[in-house]
């Protein structure tokens, strides 16, 4: 299938710079799978639309500060995303700038950071002293997607993360989840709705863009994902009462999916690679809130597969004449 089939085309100033004041006050397109019809609310009606029996699963990983800044010996800036820790010293990174194997950064606090390898256009970095995330809580930057076209700023230290981000280990945040206060999800909970939630420590494989001609041909990077009992458990007595299970992003459907067996939910941990295109028989979620999804990229797939690419970019070319806001700091969509 042709990765050209899930492109569209977005006005600049649709691309959503700042968050909304209110998380809540986002605006939700709300599509029904079913009939194909659309309603325009806010996320904050989100109690008033689902069943009240739903179970609602989100991603509970937090972003830690993982954009660096650098100067090699030379004298050039360099710009370091990091990704995933491999072991006590050594990271894996994007790294923005010419480097190559073997070339030393300096960072702050007298830090450096030598290049060992690059796989599939991952760097390895070694760092001396070693670093952590008290390190980067200090010295790190939040880790804005870069069409978010400025510097980050204090706060997005508290707006680019979920109210309930618990374990820190995403180099982007699950941004389906930043529309949730915590008074909004007590009063989901209060009117019976059922809270479940999962770990997907948010990294290429979520955010990096599709490059080959073919859908097929893209290659997931793995994530990995932890899946609690009380999940496995609040999950499986939803299918087998056909009851809704609300996937709060793309995360949570991978994590779903993945730990999906013909005995139920898998619990415990694991890594996926899972790329759900369209074809994929979902067998767990059967609800999506998730934000709008830059063209060309594995979410936008995955969400066409829930709903029909067709009806999708239809549904998308409503939310750009409504003037929706697209991306992370934008407003959503739920599929119902």
């Amino acid at each position: 299938m042709e990765t050209s089939l899930f492109s569209f085309d977005l006005p600049e100033d649709l691309i959503a710079q700042e968050p909304v004041q209110n998380r809540e006050e986002a605006r939700l397109l709300v599509l029904d799978r079913s009939t194909g019809r659309t309603r325009d609310l806010r996320v904050g009606d989100i109690p008033d639309i689902i069943r009240p029996d739903t179970v609602i699963v989100l991603n509970d990983t937090r972003v830690r500060k993982a954009r660096l800044f650098a100067e090699s010996v030379a004298g050039r800036k360099v710009e370091v995303l990091l990704l995933a820790k491999r072991d006590s010293a050594t990271w894996e990174a994007l790294v923005h700038g010419r480097v190559k194997a073997d070339m030393m950064l300096r960072f702050a606090d007298g830090v450096s950071g030598t290049i060992e390898s690059a796989e599939s256009g991952v760097r390895m970095i070694r760092f001396e002293p070693p670093i952590d995330d008290a390190w980067l809580e200090k010295k790190g930057h939040v880790p804005l997607p870069p069409y978010v076209r400025r510097a980050d700023r204090p706060a997005d230290e508290e707006r680019y993360q979920t109210v309930y981000s618990r374990i820190t280990g995403s180099a982007a945040a699950p941004t389906a989840g930043l529309h949730f206060t915590r008074s909004l999800l007590e009063l989901l909970a209060a009117r019976g709705a059922q809270l479940a939630w999962v770990t997907l420590h948010v990294g290429l494989g979520t955010f990096l863009p599709i490059r080959s001609e073919q859908i097929e041909d893209h290659t997931m990077h793995a994530e990995e994902y932890s899946i609690p009992q009380r999940t496995k458990d609040l999950v499986d007595a939803a299918a087998r009462e056909n009851r809704p299970v609300l996937a709060i992003g793309t995360t949570v459907v991978r994590s779903l999916e993945a730990a999906w067996t013909e005995s139920g939910l898998a619990a415990g941990e694991g890594r996926t690679r899972i790329f759900i295109r369209p074809g994929f028989g979902f067998r767990v979620v059967t609800q999506l809130l998730t934000n709008f999804h830059t063209p060309r990229s594995s979410l936008l797939v995955l969400v066409s597969a829930f709903a029909g690419r067709e009806l999708i970019l239809k549904a998308y070319k409503e939310a750009i004449a409504k003037r929706y806001r697209f991306f992370s700091y934008g407003d959503a969509m739920l599929i119902t």
